[in-house]
């Protein structure tokens, strides 16, 4: 494999003209301005960078623009780019002055260089940043997140992102400024020299052209065999980055698979242009896998290569149908708008591969299911660990048909709990998965912006409408108080609010500002914020007490909220029961539904038990003189399903769900008259081989009395139990229900 000797400059000529370009299995470019002001930093001492590598072809192959503009060269496709693609794309843009180009997006890249940098080594040890995790739009420094001291340490630096207070200072320079051929030393150094005597201009000169002998900065380009296969290059390629740990799986997967299916990259990226304009922004890695996943049923990328052509394209439009009802489920289902609330984009997949395995048919039940599941997966980051191994234990469910009960008692196994707990919130900040389900959960209480009285959405339009984080005890009044950064930036310490009204707040402390918002929109303002409306909680002094107030008003708020979700309609027939039995045992007992382990076998004292057939019957009557209800027999309290074989083995004739049905029949007759029978329907239905029975009952027409022996009883329906009203309450209910 020849080597050739060249330089930046000669690299970024060959990018900028067109002879150096990218082929279809690279992925975007994705560095942070962070990433460029290290690489400088390392050219500007003349550190090791590593080496390129290209691929000299004359085969016609499909290729990709760079994140800088090109020029259409007749060279186009002779020299690809396969390592060094970040580096290059860097360089080229700040040599030449020219904004990268990320998804349409003109994004300039501007770094400063400090003049008055100390001499000698670095003075202060760069972080290393996870290349496996991109960012696309996110790249200036957060200097009020960086810690104490800022200013004292930028002086440190020799390259730093650029900042609006620095540019006011004449001794940092754009570094494109300094290769702009058009600008001279004198030009540069005028705001702070004052002749060609003055030491400081030969101390800046030569800082100067230190920066430009960047240009000459030496690299090695290695150029594979024209002879080589696309395949065998994208082999090498997969190696090449795969030893370095430079890209993630999904981008050594993609490689392979473009590799083999040549134009499918443009493929994937137009659907993810598709969904962009859904206010979705997916990462190509959640579509490459979503496209492994439905092409075989599991989501690990270690058999992409093996996967038959055939295979990838069906999977290729099922994934894609897949990811559309996921978008859509959570836009119009589950109120997340975009992918900034989910805790993992991984939890797009789940919701469509579901409802493929389901045609795309699903019930009321599977609906209420699918928002329960993702809204308590969402909350405890289901995706945060072993993330591979987790889903292919919630596809493996799906495949064999397993409902969405299924899918939230696997989350249980794992989780140990489904709800959230005040003690979850502790030292947990914004990149906590709580953050995004208190966005929601408080959105669902109507919380609205403190001062114009906008709803929280993120679709909210201009500058001074955008949600954004609120420190209710501001930062500074904080720090100065002696709490610990983990304390004061605890999502318990956070309202969600317009861009306008944070400004506005700014560093006022709560006990300054928050009666102000009472006065002017009330307590509930506060109350759906779940900030308490103590007014002795706002002062500084009660910090902790306020943190461990909100953190219980938050877990409340969290667990309410994914309580709703398994929410669902007035069953209006028996008919509407058994389509939705699902949705019903996920909504558990209330008002109008009722588990029963039993009708006639008593499991704790392990024998046939007559007392329960008038718990039956009582609960029936309690159903009928209120607004009719569902009683559920063969299901116990919490909805685990019991089934009925132990009550069919009890039956002196018919053992079996006929029996079962006359049984009853004769129970309602016997204990409340026949009269009381044309508001029972009676149905059964079978789940993981074992029937249960449900009653549906109607509201009488007439009082309905439950004869006990020598006592007739009258039962009525309070929240979720069945009471016996006294005669005198029973008269008056019954003259104001029943007036005729």
């Amino acid at each position: 494999m020849p080597k050739i000797d060249t330089d930046v400059a000669k690299l970024v000529d060959m990018i900028k003209g067109g002879e150096l370009r990218l082929p279809e299995m690279q992925r975007r470019y994705i560095w942070p301005a962070t990433r460029v002001r290290d690489l400088l930093d390392s050219l500007y001492r003349g550190y090791p960078s590593g080496t390129i590598l290209v691929w000299e072809t004359e085969q016609e192959r499909p290729t990709k623009e760079t994140a800088v503009e090109q020029k259409d060269s007749p060279f186009k496709g002779h020299k690809m780019l396969l390592d060094g693609q970040q580096r290059l794309t860097s360089l080229a843009a700040i040599l030449l002055g020219e904004p990268v180009n990320v998804r349409g997006k003109k994004r300039p890249i501007e770094i400063l260089f400090n003049l008055d940098h100390p001499d000698g080594p670095p003075k202060e040890v760069m972080e290393v940043e996870d290349d496996t995790v991109g960012t696309d739009d996110s790249d200036a420094e957060d200097d009020e997140e960086a810690g104490p001291n800022l200013p004292q340490r930028l002086k440190l630096r020799t390259f730093v992102v650029a900042s609006g207070a620095l540019l006011v200072d004449p001794h940092w320079v754009k570094v494109s400024d300094i290769f702009n051929n058009d600008k001279t030393d004198v030009q540069i150094l005028k705001p702070l020299v004052k002749s060609f005597e003055d030491p400081l201009f030969n101390k800046y000169s030569k800082r100067l052209q230190a920066v430009r002998k960047i240009r000459e900065y030496p690299y090695v380009m290695h150029v594979l065999d024209k002879g080589l296969s696309y395949e065998e290059v994208a082999e090498i390629f997969v190696r090449v980055n795969s030893l370095g740990i430079k890209l993630r799986g999904s981008d050594l997967a993609l490689a392979q698979i473009t590799s083999r299916w040549q134009g499918s990259l443009q493929l994937f990226e137009e659907f993810q242009e598709e969904c962009e304009d859904k206010w979705f922004t997916l990462d190509l890695g959640l579509i490459v896998r979503s496209l492994v996943v439905f092409a075989t049923e599991q989501s690990r990328f270690k058999t992409v290569a093996s996967i038959p052509m055939k295979h990838l394209k069906a999977g290729w439009e099922q994934a894609k149908e897949g990811i559309r009802f996921s978008v859509n489920f959570l836009r119009a289902n589950a109120g997340i708008e975009d992918e900034s609330l989910l805790s993992s984009p991984m939890l797009l997949i789940v919701p469509g591969f579901y409802a493929a395995n389901r045609e795309y048919q699903l019930t009321a039940g599977d609906e209420m299911g699918l928002r329960r599941w993702l809204y308590i997966a969402n909350a405890r980051s289901h995706y945060g660990g072993s993330s591979e191994t987790t889903l292919d234990s919630d596809l493996s469910i799906i495949k064999k048909g397993g409902t969405t009960t299924q899918l939230v008692d696997s989350l249980k196994q794992q989780l140990g709990r489904l709800e959230v707990e005040p003690t979850d919130f502790i030292g947990r900040g914004k990149q906590s998965a709580l953050f995004p389900m208190t966005y929601l959960a408080l959105k669902a209480r109507k919380a609205k912006d403190w001062r114009t009285g906008l709803g929280l959405s993120l679709t909210l339009q201009g500058r001074l409408h955008i949600i954004e984080h609120h420190h209710v005890f501001p930062k500074a009044v904080l720090r100065r108080a002696g709490y610990q950064t983990s304390e004061i930036n605890e999502i318990a310490n956070m309202a969600f609010v317009t861009s306008g009204t944070n400004r506005r707040l700014s560093k006022r402390p709560a006990d300054e500002y928050l009666p102000e918002v009472v006065a002017q929109r009330g307590k509930e303002a506060l109350e759906a914020h779940c900030v308490p409306v103590d007014s002795a909680l706002w002062k500084i002094e009660a910090y902790p007490q306020f943190l461990e107030f909100r953190r219980a008003a938050l877990a409340h708020a969290i667990n309410a909220f994914i309580a709703e979700a398994a929410s669902t309609k007035n069953y209006t027939s028996l008919e509407t029961v058994l389509k939705d039995f699902d949705a019903l045992l996920l909504h558990g007992e209330s008002e109008k539904i009722e588990f029963k382990a039993s009708a006639r076998w008593d499991y704790r004292e392990n024998k046939q038990n007559k007392v329960l057939e008038n718990v039956v019957a009582k609960t029936l009557a309690g159903f009928m003189n209120a607004c009719g209800g569902v009683l559920v027999l063969g299901v116990e309290d919490g909805g685990k399903i019991l089934g009925l074989d132990v009550d069919y083995k009890t039956l002196s004739k018919r053992q079996d769900k006929d029996g079962y049905e006359q049984f009853l029949v004769n129970l309602v007759s016997a204990t409340m008259g026949r009269v009381a029978c044309a508001c029972v329907r009676i149905g059964f239905c079978s789940r993981d081989g074992n029937e249960v029975c449900i009653v549906f009952t109607t509201e009488s027409p007439r009082p309905v009395y439950v004869e006990e022996g020598t006592q007739t009883r009258f039962y009525f329906r309070v929240g979720n139990t069945t009471q016996e009203l006294s005669t005198k309450d029973s008269v008056e209910y019954i003259k104001t229900r029943w007036r005729d």
